[in-house]
């Protein structure tokens, strides 16, 4: 969700030197009542970024910036306000009343999952993907394009690369990721389980604070000693690739669903299962699924494809759409807007990039424009090539 937060002593700023540009993070202690992330980002000009457990995003002001940034710093609040009127040369009561309705309506965002705050908090929306950036919101990393046993190989472009980044490496590319403010990386493949590395990789992303996804087969969850290690390490959601005619997936779905984790179940619909496909969605909701991601494998399958979109939202199941690969333009969103006047938000570039196993990096999968490498290029060089 993306929304606008505005209103906060608007046409000062050219009196108030802005805070640092820079990334700050913030992450609730484990023992929290609701663990969350906060991730600031400053840009040049004083306005910012925050993003809220790598969902919510709001654009912010540079006075805003700056409440974000105490609270992040965990300033005492009666500190704040006084703070603000020097710098901004507004009432104490004033500055009090503008930081505690930001502070609440970011509570708010935390502790409400799902909400829209440009409804419920009275925001102006912003247009996805439309706000010029200093870096993407995520970085999906594709730790290798090998794939599971028995599955096939033009699951993943092994043709592209013939080396993989080792653990060495990849810490590099998190800690790049971590200092150019880019909150949230979800690793995927080819099958990023088969990497030996993965739960120290995640624990990696969990030290710098950074959001970590994790897009997979599943079928070693079915080990739940292998589950647990990932989970333990900071996993902080899935997304599974629905295999319904393997009795390994649903074992693992069921070892999955219990534990305190979002997950997200992908369905590609082709010619073998479109038939199929109600029936493997009323079976997810019964193990409890609450979210999933639909995807046509051909444009002859968008009837299909809303089919299952409407079977999903009868199913109460939510629909998300903006995750990594296996991403297609055939999808629900994309097949409803089509039919109006919208086009669906791009945010491949944008919203996202994509590292391959040796570090180049993409726009998004299968979009073979290479940009720079993590490793080697410059970030700006990187950016600017987006």
């Amino acid at each position: 969700m993306f929304a606008k937060i505005e209103g906060f002593f608007d046409g000062l700023f050219n009196k108030v030197e802005p805070i640092p540009t820079g990334a700050y993070n913030y992450q609730a202690s484990q023992d929290a009542d609701l663990p969350y992330k906060l991730h600031l980002r400053v840009e040049s000009d004083g306005t910012g970024i925050l993003i809220i457990n790598a969902s919510t995003i709001l654009h912010l002001n540079q006075s805003a910036v700056e409440y974000a940034y105490y609270l992040i710093e965990s300033r005492k609040r009666e500190d704040i306000p006084p703070l603000i009127a020097a710098r901004y040369d507004v009432s104490i009561g004033q500055a009090k009343h503008d930081m505690e309705d930001f502070f609440a309506k970011v509570d708010t965002l935390i502790h409400t999952e799902d909400l829209d705050p440009v409804t419920y908090l009275e925001m102006d929306r912003v247009v996805p993907y439309s706000q010029i950036i200093s870096a993407p919101y995520r970085l999906d990393c594709a730790l290798t394009y090998r794939v599971s046993a028995g599955m096939d190989t033009k699951a993943a472009p092994i043709e592209r690369v013939d080396c993989e980044l080792n653990t060495y490496e990849w810490k590099r590319i998190l800690n790049r990721t971590s200092e150019v403010g880019i909150p949230h990386v979800i690793f995927t493949g080819g099958e990023s389980t088969l990497r030996d590395d993965l739960p120290d990789l995640i624990a990696s992303a969990e030290d710098l604070g950074i959001v970590c996804g994790l897009l997979t087969d599943g079928l070693k969850f079915s080990d739940t000693k292998y589950m647990n290690s990932l989970l333990q390490n900071g996993l902080d959601h899935i997304m599974l690739l629905c295999q319904a005619e393997n009795k390994v997936f649903w074992k693992a779905l069921k070892n999955l669903m219990p534990e305190d984790i979002a997950v997200t179940v992908h369905l590609t619909i082709n010619n073998d299962n479109k038939q199929k496909v109600p029936k493997i969605l009323e079976k997810l909701a019964n193990e409890n699924v609450t979210s999933v991601s639909l995807s046509a494998a051909s444009s002859n399958l968008t009837d299909a494809l809303a089919a299952a979109g409407q079977k999903a939202s009868d199913l109460h199941l939510r629909q998300v759409w903006d995750l990594p690969v296996p991403y297609s333009d055939f999808n629900p969103v994309a097949v409803e807007l089509k039919s109006g006047l919208e086009s669906a938000p791009k945010g491949a570039g944008k919203a996202w990039l994509y590292v391959e196993p040796d570090g180049d990096v993409l726009p998004a999968q299968g979009i073979n424009k290479v940009l720079g490498n993590m490793l080697t290029d410059p970030w700006k060089k990187i950016w600017k090539n987006h």
